[in-house]
């Protein structure tokens, strides 16, 4: 059987506040094309489909086109409902949707009934396990502390123990959205941590043949038979080197295992850049950032002027400016609290400038300081004579 592994669509999300939406809706062509080009047998949609719980209209309408396309290819698919998603939302009307094809799996309880489908080899059965919110769920699952690896582990003994009733040779596939120890987190990742520990050890899936992971953002094998396909368009530029892609999975009649990544649509490149603003603005090397979304780091001891401006005269796509001012060599690292330690309203207000622009106040911005304290001063002894 052919799977197609995909997750974090996150519909409805921005990219530092610029519209991915036309974006996500040429990743849907791309996963349709796939689809029918690579004859793929059933789709699996492993959690945040949506990038919030109440998404926003068009998100909604794209969700809508990408279902009734998938239903009029005759292509199973199995979706869960992740962090980011309204269960109850999204599982609405599962039942009729199901009659389609599509099976949506939002629904902590149904762990351990599976989506049936059957290739030539046999029949292969679908787990569907929703993000378990430890604190909502440890009551449904019967363990005693809230936890992200002893919730997982009681829906997985469901899993086999459902399975175990299954004809020989059945083959099982399950889908989760979860942080899995040895995956490799982004910047974009919404924090599921519960108790200090959000990760779960990888054997908590053992005794099935392929786990389709969500919730990380970036592609990843932990096993051969456990992966992140990731989000297939990036959100945050900690995923500017990510390679965005799908999971083209093949499990053959005997269980063996093969998978092929395809790769997604690539909106516009993403850069980091750092240095100094006149080196970035001078600098022949970066010629290539130049139509790319840009995230700029100056170094640059005091701030410039309209660095902001300046830089998207040659970066026209820059979307985030970071100001990390080098220190000089020997310079002590000393805190702001302590700078401020013992000194007048007047010098911390000064060093508060200093602080912010990385150069203190001249002498006019002194004389305007010490008049707005002044006046303050006065304005409180006339108060406190009244």
């Amino acid at each position: 059987m052919r799977l197609l592994h995909t997750s974090d669509w996150h519909l409805g999300r921005a990219f530092h506040r610029v519209s991915m939406l036309g974006a996500q809706a040429e990743f849907i062509d791309r996963l349709i094309t796939t689809v029918r080009e690579r004859e793929v047998d059933a789709v699996v949609v492993s959690g945040d489909v949506y990038d919030r719980a109440v998404p926003p209209l068009a998100a909604v309408e794209l969700f809508d086109d990408a279902l009734h396309r998938l239903a009029a290819l005759g292509v199973p698919t199995v979706m869960i409902s992740g962090n980011h998603d309204s269960a109850r939302r999204l599982g609405v009307g599962a039942g009729l949707i199901g009659r389609a094809g599509i099976h949506l799996r939002t629904s902590p309880a149904a762990a351990g009934t599976p989506v049936m489908l059957a290739d030539a080899h046999g029949d292969v059965a679908f787990y569907g396990l929703p993000y378990l919110e430890p604190a909502l769920v440890k009551d449904e699952f019967g363990v005693e502390r809230a936890g992200h690896e002893s919730v997982l582990a009681a829906a997985m003994d469901r899993v086999r123990a459902d399975l175990a009733t299954r004809a020989p040779g059945t083959r099982s596939v399950v889908l989760a959205h979860a942080f899995v120890t040895g995956g490799e987190p982004s910047d974009s990742e919404r924090d599921i941590t519960v108790g200090g520990v959000a990760a779960v050890p990888a054997g908590v899936f053992d005794g099935v043949d392929y786990v389709a992971l969500g919730h990380l953002h970036g592609s990843q094998t932990l096993t051969e038979r456990v992966r992140y396909s990731g989000s297939p368009l990036p959100y945050s530029f900690s995923e500017s080197e990510h390679r965005k892609t799908m999971w083209l999975v093949d499990l053959g009649g005997d269980g063996s295992l093969a998978a092929e990544r395809i790769d997604c649509p690539v909106p516009r490149a993403l850069a980091r850049i750092r240095g100094t603003l006149e080196e970035l603005l001078a600098d022949p090397a970066l010629a290539r950032h130049e139509d790319a979304w840009v995230e700029a780091t100056l170094t640059d001891a005091v701030r410039p002027a309209d660095p902001m401006a300046r830089l998207t005269d040659r970066f026209p796509h820059t979307l985030s400016l970071v100001f990390a001012p080098e220190r000089a060599p020997g310079e002590p690292d000393v805190s702001y609290a302590r700078r401020l330690a013992g000194r007048g309203d007047q010098e911390i207000a000064e060093d508060f400038v200093a602080h912010v622009r990385g150069a203190g106040p001249d002498a006019r911005e002194q004389g305007v300081l010490r008049d707005a304290f002044d006046a303050v001063r006065a304005d409180d002894t006339v108060k406190e004579v009244r």
